[in-house]
């Protein structure tokens, strides 16, 4: 199989192995820095088929089903596992026990194992509210008790040089308790117009005649929250009972919402600019945009989602922006690793517990935990 063209830097020696790898994004910024992957691990065939064809490798599928203990020595555990609520009924023998029948249960029994010097996890921001946060909760015990310093933080990948306000729950841990300081946001000014294509015509993104109406409507009224026309809709539908209403955002975005006063107007649509940034993309939802009346293009989505020029997507539109959707934004997961391999580096011994202290737009809560502060 010919592999896209790539330049690599130099081995550091260090290994590491990409759990849940979906289309590799860990595995991008670990290798640009040059760490080697020496196990990956993904239970979806189509994703299993674009990491092979950019990695020349094709990772082994369901995690539940690997000894953890045939798996090769590594430094690096990285994983971006599913958000999945725990058990609480019955009597508990430990955190295995409450963490059964979960992926994070695969994590914890494979860093039990093989005892790797650091890890990096990768979720959605609910995770922290997930379950009244009794989900963060035991996975922040999980972690302690074996033996690792643990650091987490939500960041928005805005503020790394992406147009995408998608925030993330990261966490970092170390087998030494070692200083660790998360990454300086770069380029936190980007645009749509930064990575769309202006001059792009493909008739398959356009957007339908209906969305195209409603927008023209919006433009053509003088008023700032404009009312539409629901009498398409059920009358004992939120939308015929209460209504469609359009309103544009000083951050240049269109967005559409059902008027229920009761549940503070249900966001209905929403559609971007080049003057924007765009929401999280997620599996099932791909950007509009209103001035140039499309879809973001599968080329578009990549770099919404900082993959490099050389990634080969799945050849099929549908699939390549599913797996888009549900990748990390590489440009965080790149700088993130840097502050890790530099911290593993230095090992400078964490001090006595500090509270209270802001340090580069992040605030200390407590020794192990941080949390992004707006700037």
């Amino acid at each position: 199989m010919k592999l896209p063209k790539r330049t690599l830097p130099s081995p550091n020696g260090l290994k590491f192995i990409d759990l849940f790898c979906g289309i590799g994004g860990f595995r991008i910024a670990f290798e640009d820095l040059g760490c080697e992957c020496v196990f990956s691990s993904d239970n979806n065939p189509q994703c299993q088929k674009t990491y092979q064809r950019n990695y020349g490798e094709l990772p082994t599928g369901d995690i539940t089903k690997v000894d953890e203990n045939e798996l090769p020595d590594f430094d690096i555990l990285c994983a971006g596992f599913p958000c999945q609520p725990f058990s609480y009924a019955g009597e508990k023998k430990g955190f295995e026990d409450e963490t059964r029948g979960t992926l994070f249960f695969d994590v914890v029994r494979i860093l039990k194992a093989k005892r790797p010097k650091m890890f990096f996890l990768e979720n959605v921001k609910g995770l922290k509210s997930h379950d009244e946060g009794k989900t963060l909760k035991i996975i922040n015990e999980n972690l302690k008790a074996l033996g690792y310093t643990v650091y987490e933080c939500v960041i928005n990948s805005h503020d790394f040089g992406v147009p995408q306000a998608r925030e993330r729950w990261y966490a970092v841990g170390f087998l030494k308790s070692i200083k660790f300081e998360w990454p300086k946001p770069v380029n936190p000014d980007t645009t749509l117009a930064d990575i769309v294509d202006i001059n792009l015509d493909d008739p398959k993104l356009a957007l339908t005649d209906f969305e195209l109406q409603r927008i023209i409507e919006h433009f053509s009224s003088s008023d700032i929250r404009v009312k539409h026309d629901n009498e398409k809709y059920k009358a004992n539908t939120k939308k015929g009972k209460w209504g469609i209403y359009s309103y544009f955002k000083p951050d240049g975005t269109l967005r559409f919402h059902v008027g229920d006063p009761a549940k503070t107007q249900i966001q209905e649509a929403y559609y971007c600019s080049i003057h924007s940034v765009a929401p999280a993309i997620i599996a099932a939802r791909r950007p509009k945009l209103w001035d140039l009346k499309r879809y973001l293009s599968v080329d578009e989505c990549r770099k919404l989602q900082g993959f490099p020029d050389w990634f080969i997507p799945d050849p099929s539109s549908q699939a390549a922006y599913h797996q888009f959707g549900n990748s990390v934004a590489v440009p965080v997961i790149s700088a993130i690793a840097k502050a890790m391999l530099q911290a593993d580096k230095k090992a400078i011994p964490l001090e006595q517990p500090q509270t209270e202290i802001d340090c580069n737009h992040y605030k200390v809560v407590n020794t192990v935990t941080y949390v992004l502060e707006p700037f």
